[in-house]
């Protein structure tokens, strides 16, 4: 199935600002990719564009004083099959894993793993390690969480998600995915 995909944002900049978006579909499909998913702006100011450390396009630009816009129109080819389910997929140890792969599990900002850490072991301790326990929080969020873009803000983070019990939707190129399936 062909699917369009695309977006318009419209930000008001007090002064000259230094932006990096992070917008353009992931590497890991740009061959799906049927229309190119080129970032604009306008009013046209340079941008340069680099891979993070994730493998994300970036885009840098200075936006001018005033108002900006940032737009694209695509389309991508997706088979519109939902992701694998690997009920057999193990739980690995912290020990086991890849060192590239910790980084992943830290803690940040948006993600209070200290005041989260009780809510997870006590929904999903009990819980079978591996697949079982994956689908069992992703079965969790999608029941406890309303999202919706308009609970969007830049300072939520997931345990005032939790609290709110609503968020917005963000997703991320990662394959299979238990929660795709719920």
């Amino acid at each position: 199935m062909k699917i369009r995909i695309g977006f318009e944002l419209v930000y008001e900049f007090a002064q000259k600002t230094s932006v990096v978006l992070m917008l353009n579909v992931h590497p890991s499909r740009a061959t799906d990719l049927i229309q190119p998913d080129h970032i604009r702006v306008s009013p046209a100011v340079p941008l340069t564009r680099y891979r993070d450390a994730f493998d994300n396009i970036c885009a840098r630009l200075v936006a001018p004083q005033g108002q900006l816009r940032v737009f694209t129109d695509a389309v991508i080819a997706d088979s519109g099959l939902p992701d694998p389910i690997e009920p057999a997929a193990r739980q690995h140890d912290v020990s086991e894993l890849p060192h590239e792969a910790l980084m992943f599990l830290l803690g940040s900002r948006y993600c209070e793993t200290e005041h989260l850490m009780h809510v997870a072991w006590s929904n999903f301790a009990a819980s079978p390690p591996g697949w079982a326990r994956v689908q069992a929080i992703c079965d969790f969020v999608n029941s406890h969480l309303q999202f919706g873009y308009a609970h969007a803000h830049a300072s939520r983070t997931a345990m005032g998600a939790f609290v709110e019990r609503r968020g917005c939707v963000a997703t991320l190129p990662i394959s299979p995915s238990p929660c795709a399936a719920a």
